[in-house]
């Protein structure tokens, strides 16, 4: 059997291409990989991306969510009250989009996601782990 070894990309349906990235583009930094058009775009996470999919037809999710992780969790809190969009309560933080997708915002120093030395590098970040986090990991057999 084959194992999971991680997530290659998330795809997101969205009404507008261009208003979806000018969106997520106020929240946080972007580097776009490429388009298709008026029909999809790809935005880089060093090794991995998301992939926004034109959806005329918007819908909610209901319980389906992914959880994205970045350096400063209180940047985008922040970013997200000036834009006015609801959220959830500290510690927590969680959204909606324009377009119904839910997404939840965790820190990547709080938890056992991690990225290489190298990877990291490549992206211009230093970042450190928590100790609950290192624990996680340890207990994996995933860090020293």
């Amino acid at each position: 059997m084959a194992r999971l070894v991680g997530i290659n990309h998330v795809a997101l349906e969205v009404a507008d291409i261009d208003a979806a990235l000018a969106w997520y583009g106020r929240l946080f930094e972007l580097e776009l990989r490429g388009r298709i058009g008026d029909r999809m775009a790809f935005i880089d996470m060093g090794d991995q991306f998301i992939a926004l999919a034109r959806d005329r037809s918007p819908h909610a999710d209901r319980e389906r969510h992914f959880g994205l992780v970045v350096d400063d969790k209180a940047a985008v809190r922040r970013a997200l009250e000036d834009a006015g969009v609801e959220l959830t309560r500290p510690p927590n933080l969680s959204f909606r989009d324009p377009w119904g997708n839910h997404v939840q915002v965790v820190d990547y120093g709080e938890i056992q996601f991690t990225k290489t030395d190298r990877v990291l590098r490549g992206m211009n970040l230093e970042l450190e782990k928590t100790e609950a986090a290192l624990a996680e990991l340890r207990a994996k057999g995933l860090a020293d």
